[in-house]
This record gives structure tokens, sequence and C-alpha cells, in this order.
């Protein structure tokens, strides 16, 4: 059995009808299986099961609200992955890019910035 990290994508959906932005999270969760196909597998039944608005009480910008999965973005091995992850384990990565040295400062500092994901 290996340690994975899911990147479980979870959007909101709001339940009047207009919908212009779509907010979502991506839930990072360990996951233990013994391979990628089982970690994904395990991984979409976790984001399904958090589906849902509270028993009708879930509301996002005072609108009602519910949170939808909208996929597994990604599956990563962690380093050394037959290891339970500990004290500095390196649990997942993002691939980026921005276009300047000034965009990255800019990130580094929590500025919006334009990046793109080099999955």
């Amino acid at each position: 059995m290996a340690w994975y990290a899911a990147h479980i994508v979870m959007s909101v959906r709001f339940k009047d009808g207009n919908q212009d932005s779509y907010p979502f999270w991506e839930n990072i969760i360990l996951i233990e299986a013994a391979s990628d196909e089982e970690a994904e597998r395990k991984a979409g039944k976790k984001g399904r099961e958090s589906e849902g608005d509270s028993s009708g009480s879930f509301q996002w910008n005072d609108r009602p609200a519910t949170w939808v999965f909208a996929g597994v973005r990604k599956i990563i091995a962690c380093e050394d992955s037959g290891d339970r992850p500990g004290d500095g384990s390196e649990i997942t990565y993002s691939e980026m890019a921005v276009d300047s040295q000034e965009a990255l400062d800019k990130l580094v500092k929590g500025e919006p910035v334009a990046v793109r994901y080099e999955e």
C-alpha cells in the first residue's frame, strides 16, 4: 500500500438559478491505496460523499447553495509513498508558471497574479 495526495475539486452551485461565478475549493486529502487507480476511485467516492447543502443551511455570499463534486484534479504519489507520511514529508505539488519575476514576487506576497498550471 502507498500514500497519495488526492486533489478533489468541490464547486458551489447556487439554488436560485443565477450563476455567473463558479466558486470552488480544491481539497487535498491523503489516501492509502494499492495503485493510482484505486486512489482515484477512493478520492471520487470521498468527493461524492462531501456533496450537499448542510441540511439546507449552506449559503455562499448570503445565497442558498450546495457543494457539488466537480472531479478529481490530480493524484500525486507522496514522496516515499510506501512509508506513512510524517513531519517534513512532501505530500503534493503543483507545477505552475508566471510571466515575470515581478509576477512571482507578487504571488509569494499573496497578491493577485495570472498563473498557468503546467500539468
